[in-house]
């Protein structure tokens, strides 16, 4: 019998370059700061979503504050997949501030 890999069943852009538990170690837990903390550079916004659905939903997203890796609250949950990077910046727009890394640390995976 023949099986797939599972990586060969999503489709996944900017995977972690390190192995997961790796990855959530670093991160200081316990208060996630607001995405428009001064000094805070977003490292990563992971979304997910299911093929032939029409939205994003956000897994996490962690940023970079004073040299420790942290959580960071977002003012949404869902992005639409048609015109995401739109959403995003009117959301960046909105909130007065740049957003600095946010284009940069997308990730997601359907």
């Amino acid at each position: 019998m023949f099986y797939e890999s599972a990586s060969s069943l999503v489709d996944e852009t900017n995977p972690l370059q390190q192995p997961g538990h790796v990855y959530a170690a670093q991160i200081k837990r316990g208060f996630p700061v607001d995405w428009t903390t001064p000094g805070l550079t977003i490292t990563r916004l992971r979304l997910v979503s299911d093929p032939g659905f029409p939205v994003w939903d956000v897994s996490y997203c962690h940023g970079l504050l004073n040299g420790d890796l942290v959580e960071v609250q977002l003012p949404f949950s869902q992005l639409p997949k048609k015109g995401m990077r739109k959403a995003l910046y009117s959301h960046a727009k909105a909130s007065g501030k740049f957003i600095q890394g946010l284009f940069n640390s997308l990730s997601t995976l359907q």
